[in-house]
């Protein structure tokens, strides 16, 4: 079934142009108040209720039956009573434009959302990072508050909205006398609503991050609404109860030291009212011989909104004890309450030693029955106390916030306009844009830069050089659950921050299938990354860009600047060193240039003679999966330029990454030690890379003496000579390729994790000590060989690899005859020791491979080998039979685990071995344990993993096949079936503690027999791929993906992803279903491949038979998408039939009509009509586009429309 019902209306809020009334006699004695009478003029707009009118219980989107939707029209989530459900944790996006600085941020559903907020990294927090747990305890004190006097008539009253003494209790006696509380969760935006019944009067709060401004601002918005029949006055607190300061890095010192940091904290003022207060620290809190003084402060600014004129700044209340008196707990304002908001702004306040608040004061404001008032507080960083009352005097300017906040809608809107989809479905269409939103924060905003005139406009990156691609918005996953994350958001203009490679690579994967004049960038960029060994580093970095042009830069200083002092310095920075767009602007703004030409006219002609280069660092250890994601960008590019693969393969040449850590031969890292229990021994693989000081030396031959920063040239891998060795990215992807065959484990079954981290699968750690293996690794590997054969019998062209790499080729090649040669065949029955034979061939590949590495370890000799296409086909159609032997043997020694015999059908995930048989090689590792050299070894299986069949799906072609694998999944112990959904693993019951930390986990929790959605994910794509529809959408809406989930199990947005649900095995049944580690997930990426899959199909473009480019659409869309029985919606076009639309490349409107009335699954168009941007329409019979228009369609430019019909 599905969850979504009915309609959508809109949720009332009082947004309109605000204002409040002046009560008889009010005191403007203090300077402060004068200018707050000035904003009394502020006219006042009327809510939707009439005026003493009762309000409805829950004041939001109702259903026909009366219910709260789950969603309003603005497709903001809708949660009632959200602070008596089970927690949760979430974010707002952090962008503010491409030409706006951000501030992150993130809330739960207590207090009033948001539980801390700062810029850059939660070092530099404006209200301090915690982790969920805390974060769920501490938000209703620490966080946002408002405390009311009132009165009306003759009754006063004091309340706090939102304070946690006063939240309904589900099951609770005369519960409804309390406040109504509903969240709204919007895109970039969240509001919590109080409706006070019993006071009549509702508070509603709601934040977004300014956008598009050269300062950083976290904007708040209090309204208060009289529901009653007679005037409400109120003297209010609102604001921060507890703000720490702007001083280097803050986190470790507020969470170990926080009372001697105290000592640092002062409040200072940007003039001599208490309108502008300015919270920093005195100096950094280093000690050491050198003293920074802090110039930055964070500020607070307040006033009331006005749409029609300029507000008058609110007093800041910055004391805390004036508020809070001696109630420490912050339970309750108890300074306030024996006090008044008066006489607090009347005596002196003290901000030094001590952590300071921030809220805005009003007092003795009269509100008249059915209006409302709305108090704006933006709290955010300036670099110095002058600039405060610059920002103020701007924010409070005439409807600024009201426009602000429509662009920050808008804004997001327009990013994820490349997925804008129009079916029957709504929550479905939303869930799309906001799956293509989280994909963009965690991959990164592909952005085209570098256009400086038509001929640039209409070209890509591989038919331009001065086209440039940069990825705005990024960042690592770090948040209040995926607290172990320090992420890092740059507070510039392009905003972004680095990521973790495989998260980077995932979801960058079907970038150009939104935006073709990437081109191949993507691919280049990572391809690049591959390593002489054939690893990669962990951290992706963003492009920098280099100008070697001194005759461009010129030209460009002396177009854009003002004045000789502004050229000279531009010329200066240009040419100066690596750079990236926000850096510059940081520059320009630091260095006083005058630029006199628009922000994106500039950035445009830089980069346009700018050469890019792409940035990583090596991190930690050596991921097994790494490399495993070069084939969906590849194929993402084919399936857009499939007449571009011939020249990005054989005629492009990139450089190999160099990075500072090498992967330990085996007699450096099989180690002999105890047992768990201590009464015996055994091998483990052991500290697998180390970090290698003659790499750091050869680096720092690029250190830049001015910067004392390494140059970008350190970042690749040289000849002797000093020149970065360059490959072809094929012959890049056959070194990986080859590499990974050899280090296949030794019963030729999996890939060895021998380099001291696990695949996909992080949290099976444990795997690389127990000399693990990996099928998802084999399974890759197996397509990328067969991808790369495909290419060299395709174009026949000879391949040019290191000759350091032939040289371990005929070691390898003479192996495997050796092996042929031995008379070995494959048993019935299969014992799990390893057969001598094959042992020996793995132990020769093996030191082939480690001898390569040697030679390559610091320099590439230069010296090349050409292999020609013949050869190179023979060579890698054996290998191929190999791997397929291997993963045969894989199905019959199986899994193993409870009510798995290994039987199921379902191809195994990971393996280990234990090594029996050893001699001491005379060596000890760093802690002085011996050093050994396996002699024999033995197998050992695991339980069965989702990962196993997901990956091993892309092998197969056979549709029986595939369908016959489903049904043993479904069957199986991967299988959850009360939630309809899929395990990551089966049970782990009896598992050893040293297959990693899974183990350590509940079951049901994390890793341990979790909800895994990116791995779901996967998997349903697979299905996809593989035709199986009916099973597809079976899975879709009987509830395991989103937005068909129940939402009262779920437990937050139908729209946005969790990288885990705790699964049916979780003891508390009260936490099944539920989902944990919000949004920037991969599953978005795997999302958005069954969206390009479902709307536009496989390989859009293709290749007629004289290699002309041609295009079609091939859809997978069931009908309940062209008409929702369930809400009733569909929509049609004049002739009667059904239709739905979406935006393809982001512009380009396509519109499906369904004259077949029946579901479309793998067919193609009749035909064709083409609406030119000239308003002129193009006819096209049959089910290919011809070449003219699929190119024109490919450019975008000149094609407005699409209908197509079936």
């Amino acid at each position: 079934m599905s969850y979504q019902k009915n309609g959508y209306t809109p949720v009332e809020t009082a947004d309109a142009s605000n204002g409040l009334y002046e009560k008889p006699g009010m005191s403007n004695a203090k300077k402060w108040g004068v200018a707050f009478v000035a904003a009394l003029a502020v006219a006042i707009a009327a809510v939707a209720y009439p005026r003493g009118a009762a309000m409805p219980e829950s004041a939001g989107p109702i259903d026909k039956d009366g219910k709260l939707r789950l969603f309003d029209d603005l497709d903001r989530y809708v949660m009632e009573d959200f602070d008596s459900k089970p927690t949760f944790s979430n974010f707002l996006p952090s962008v503010a434009g491409y030409y706006g600085k951000p501030v992150w941020s993130f809330y739960v559903n207590r207090g009033q959302g948001i539980a801390s907020f700062g810029t850059k990294s939660k070092e530099q927090p404006i209200l301090e990072f915690n982790s969920a747990n805390k974060a769920y305890q501490d938000t209703p004190f620490v966080g946002f508050r408002t405390f009311i006097k009132a009165s009306r008539g003759m009754k006063s009253f004091f309340t706090e909205p939102f304070s946690p003494t006063n939240a309904r209790v589900e099951g609770g006696a005369n519960e409804e006398e309390k406040p109504k509380r509903i969240m709204y969760v919007g895109t970039n935006e969240m509001e919590v609503k109080e409706i006070d019944t019993v006071n009549k009067l509702t508070t509603s709060v709601s934040y977004f991050v300014l956008p598009e401004e050269d300062f950083a601002a976290l904007v708040r918005r209090t309204t208060f609404t009289n529901d009653g029949s007679s005037d409400l006055t109120v003297s209010v607190l609102d604001g921060l109860a507890k703000i720490e300061p702007s001083g280097g890095k803050l986190d470790w010192g507020l969470k170990n030291m926080g009372r001697t940091l105290e000592g640092w904290m002062g409040v200072y003022h940007a003039d001599d009212t208490l309108n502008l207060p300015f919270y920093r620290m005195s100096t950094e809190t280093s000690d050491s011989a050198e003293v920074k003084i802090e110039t930055a402060g964070h500020y607070c600014i307040s006033f009331i909104q006005n749409d029609d004129d300029k507000a008058e700044l609110l007093p800041i209340v910055y004391d805390s004890s004036k508020i809070f008196g001696q109630s420490t707990s912050l339970v309750k304002a108890a300074g306030l309450m024996t006090s008044s908001v008066s006489s607090i702004l009347e005596n002196p306040q003290y901000g030094d030693a001590k952590t300071s608040s921030a809220f805005a004061a009003v007092d003795d404001l009269v509100i008249a029955p059915g209006e409302s008032v709305t108090l704006v507080s933006l709290y955010g960083l300036a670099g110095h106390v002058e600039d405060v009352p610059k920002i103020a005097d701007l924010v409070r300017s005439a409807g600024f916030i009201k426009t602000k906040f429509e662009l920050a809608r808008s804004m997001i809107s327009d990013l994820t306009a490349g997925v804008e989809t129009n079916t029957a479905n709504h929550l479905f269409n939303g869930a799309i844009k906001q799956m293509f939103l989280d994909n963009a924060l965690r991959g990164g905003m592909p952005t085209i830069l570098g256009d400086v005139d038509e001929e640039s406009k209409n070209s890509n990156y591989d038919e331009d050089e001065r086209v440039k691609v940069f990825h705005a918005f990024s960042r690592i996953h770090g948040d209040l659950e995926r607290d172990y994350n320090a992420f890092f958001i740059d507070p510039t203009y392009f905003s972004q921050g680095p990521g973790n490679f495989r998260d980077v690579a995932q979801n960058r994967r079907n970038d150009v299938t939104f935006l073709p004049r990437m081109g191949s960038f993507d691919v280049q960029v990572f391809l690049s990354y591959i390593q002489a060994d054939a690893y990669e580093p962990l951290t992706v970095e963003a492009i920098s860009y280099n100008i070697y042009d001194k005759v461009a830069v010129a030209k460009i200083a002396k177009e854009v600047c003002s004045d000789p002092k502004s050229q000279e310095t531009l010329t200066n920075v240009l040419l100066g060193g690596p750079f990236r767009p926000g850096q510059l602007f940081e520059l320009i703004e630091d260095l006083n240039i005058h630029i006199v030409v628009d922000n994106p006219i500039f950035l445009n002609k830089v980069l346009a003679v700018a050469e890019d280069t792409p940035m990583a660092v090596f991190g930690q250890g050596y991921w097994a999966d790494h490399w495993e994601y070069y084939l969906d960008l590849i194929e993402a590019y084919t399936d857009i330029y499939p007449d571009g693969e011939e020249a990005l393969m054989y005629d492009k040449e990139l450089k190999y990454f160099f990075s500072s850590a090498t992967v330990k031969s085996r007699s450096e890292k099989y180690v002999l030690t105890y047992t768990y229990d201590g009464k015996s021994k055994h091998v483990l693989q052991l500290d697998s890379t180390v970090f290698d000081n003659e790499k750091v030396a050869e680096q720092q031959a690029y250190l830049d003496q001015s910067t004392g920063r390494l140059g970008i040239d350190a970042n690749w891998q040289r000849t002797e000579e000093g020149v970065a060795f360059k490959s072809s990215p094929i012959a890049k992807l056959f070194l990986l390729g080859a590499l990974k065959f050899a280090t296949r484990d030794a019963y030729g079954m999996g890939v060895e994790y021998e380099g001291g981290r696990p695949g996909w699968n992080d949290a099976m750690n444990g795997l690389p000590g127990m000399v693990g293996s990996g099928m998802p690794e084999t399974f890759e590997m197996y397509e990328v060989l067969k991808y790369v054969k495909t290419v060299v019998d395709k174009f026949d062209r000879p391949v040019v690899i290191p000759a350091e790499l032939g040289d371990m080729l005929d070691i390898v090649n003479k192996a495997l005859d050796d092996l042929e040669a031995s008379g070995f065949t494959e048993p019935e029955d299969f014992d799990f020791d390893v057969p001598s034979e094959l042992f020996d061939y793995w132990d020769v590949v093996a030191s082939a491979r480690e001898n390569y590495r040697n030679n390559v370890q610091y320099y590439f000799s230069g010296n090349t080998t050409k292999l020609s296409s013949d050869e190179l086909s023979s060579m890698l159609g054996r290998w191929l039979e190999q791997v397929e032997i291997g993963m045969a043997r894989a199905m019959k020694i199986g899994s193993h685990g409870i009510d798995d015999d290994g039987t199921s059908g379902i191809p195994p995930a990971y393996f280990s071995y234990d090594v029996t048989k050893w001699t001491l090689n005379g060596k000890k590792n760093d802690v002085g344990l011996p050093l050994v050299n396996a002699r024999a070894m033995k197998v050992g299986r695991f339980p069965l993993f989702l990962e196993g069949p997901t990956r091993y799906m892309k092998t197969v072609k056979d549709k029986t096949v595939l369908k016959d694998l489903y049904q043993n999944v479904l069957n199986s112990g991967l299988r959850d079936d009360p939630l309809k959904m899929y395990t990551l693993s089966a049970s782990l019951v009896g598992q050893s503690y040293g297959m990693g930390r899974m183990m350590a986990f509940s079951p049901g929790w994390l890793e341990n027999q979790s909800i895994w959605l990116h791995m779901s994910y996967k998997y349903y794509l697979q299905l996809l791929r593989g035709k199986l529809y009916d099973e597809f959408f079976a899975e879709m809406r009987g509830g395991g993906m989103l937005p068909f989930m129940d939402p009262e199990v779920y437990g937050r947005s139908l729209m946005e992803c969790s990288s885990f649900l705790a699964s049916s095995a979780f003891p508390d049944p009260a936490m099944v279903g539920r989902g944990f580690l919000a949004r920037l997930s991969g599953s978005t990426a795997e999302f958005l491949s069954i969206w390009k899959l479902m709307f536009i199909g496989p390989e859009p473009f293709i290749l007629g038979k004289d290699g002309e480019v041609q295009m079609t659409f091939t859809p997978a869309l069931p009908l309940w998408l062209f008409d929702d029985e369930e809400s009733g919606i569909s929509t049609a076009d004049e002739d009667g039939n059904l239709t739905l639309s979406f935006k393809l490349f982001g512009s380009i409107t396509v519109t499906y009509h369904n004259s077949l009335g029946t579901d479309l699954f793998g067919v193609h168009p009749s035909s064709y009509k083409i609406g030119l941007k000239d308003d002129s329409e193009v006819t096209v019979k049959g089910s290919k586009i011809p070449t003219k228009y699929a190119v024109a369609i490919r450019k975008v430019n000149d094609i407005a429309t699409i209908d197509a019909y079936f």
